[in-house]
């Protein structure tokens, strides 16, 4: 894509590309110059060069003729390539949390404090969010069992459906929404071919908008995460969940880098930081959790979202069942989460865009539709490395 076909709404004035926005400092600290101020290279993936999508348009042309065990096997090939990219790093990429690190410890040579807007509401120290790719009736059948195990561990989830690709049994979807669950959308067809041009993607698009409105969705994922932040400013949404930070085993390689929303437009941007389920255990044969253990935990201590795609598709087996409890109870275990919808966490990234951290009297104060809830950290020097100490 050429810099003329960039969508505007993503370049200069862009929400969050700059640090001090996604930080939220207080209004009267000044402006340190660092390198790399803007992020919207990083968010956007204007980094990335799709040096084999020829071969992704090919494979989507001729899936419908392959096997699924031949599909499986041709993925598993082609990781040796994927996972030679050095940048971003799998399945942690740190650039985007080094260079907010640099920005505030250059703000904290020229001031001997830093107070800024905290990332999560109530003091939490991070968020967690479960999401569910439903890719066909078969997994869709098998969403009452994954639930039954959410609801006896006290969690929630979003499914994600495809309206135009198997029969949906809207019991069960009813069903699902009667237990306090989300239901969002997976595209259209999951065939490959929503961003095969431009017309194609706005045909579909408006057809999608139109099922989000009849099934009252607020979340969308694209299938397979293809994606195209230009272009996805059309889709009629509070949210979507379509940009991993890093993931060289998709389709479609590269990542926003980030463990925090940000915006495409006026949709917030959930990105799927953790690695999916199926590139774990289809793809790289793992045969334990240590790898979402080892994630979760690193995204915690960013104070970022750990959040999660789970196919029902790909849970058929007892063991995977007791992967994915595992991983909860892990989850459970961990000090600071605030764990909801995915809808709930987009809104409440919308009310906290919306306020500023302002100081009063000498002390800063939140001012916004965030005031209510929202916490402000306190930052400062020590020895050379940035300390949080709170409560400011």
């Amino acid at each position: 894509m050429s810099t003329s076909d960039r969508n505007p709404a993503l370049t200069e004035g862009a929400a969050l590309s700059t640090l001090r926005e996604l930080l939220k400092v207080c209004s009267d600290l000044p402006e340190p110059e660092i390198p790399d101020a803007r992020i919207d290279h990083l968010l956007y993936e204007r980094y990335v060069r799709d040096t084999h999508g020829w071969k992704r348009r090919l494979y989507y042309a001729l899936k419908p003729l392959i096997p699924r065990p031949v599909q499986i096997a041709l993925r598993r090939r082609f990781v040796s390539v994927q996972a030679s990219a050095s940048f971003p790093a799998w399945p942690i990429e740190p650039i985007l949390t080094e260079i907010v690190d640099s920005y505030l410890s250059a703000m904290l040579r020229m001031v001997p404090t830093v107070e800024r807007l905290g990332f999560w509401p109530g003091g939490h120290r991070f968020a967690f969010a479960i999401t569910h790719d439903v890719e066909w009736d078969s997994g869709l059948r098998r969403a009452p069992d994954l639930a039954a195990i959410e609801q006896r561990l006290g969690f929630v989830s979003s499914w994600n459906l495809v309206p135009e690709r198997y029969p949906i049994d809207r019991s069960i979807v009813e069903r699902l929404r009667a237990d306090g669950f989300e239901i969002g959308i997976h595209g259209l067809k999951h065939d490959g071919k929503l961003f095969q041009s431009r017309a194609v993607f706005d045909r579909r698009a408006a057809r999608i908008n139109a099922y989000a409105r009849e099934w009252k969705a607020v979340g969308f994922r694209s299938p397979s995460t293809l994606r195209n932040p230009d272009w996805m400013t059309a889709l009629q949404f509070e949210y979507d969940s379509s940009f991993p930070d890093t993931d060289p085993y998709e389709p479609q390689t590269g990542g926003c880098c980030s463990v925090w929303p940000f915006f495409l437009g006026n949709i917030v941007e959930l990105p799927l930081t953790m690695p999916q389920d199926h590139t774990l255990f289809e793809i790289l044969n793992q045969r334990d959790i240590g790898i979402w253990k080892k994630k979760a935990s690193w995204i915690a201590e960013q104070g970022g979202l750990v959040l999660i795609n789970i196919h029902p598709d790909y849970m058929l087996e007892d063991s995977r069942l007791a992967f994915f409890e595992e991983l909860l109870v892990f989850m459970k275990e961990q000090q600071g989460m605030w764990h909801t919808h995915p809808r709930e966490i987009a809104r409440w990234w919308r009310e906290r865009s919306a306020s500023v951290l302002v100081r009063d009297g000498g002390v800063c104060r939140v001012d916004g539709p965030a005031s209510g809830r929202a916490g402000i950290q306190r930052h400062v020097l020590q020895e050379g490395s940035v300390v949080t100490v709170t409560p400011a």
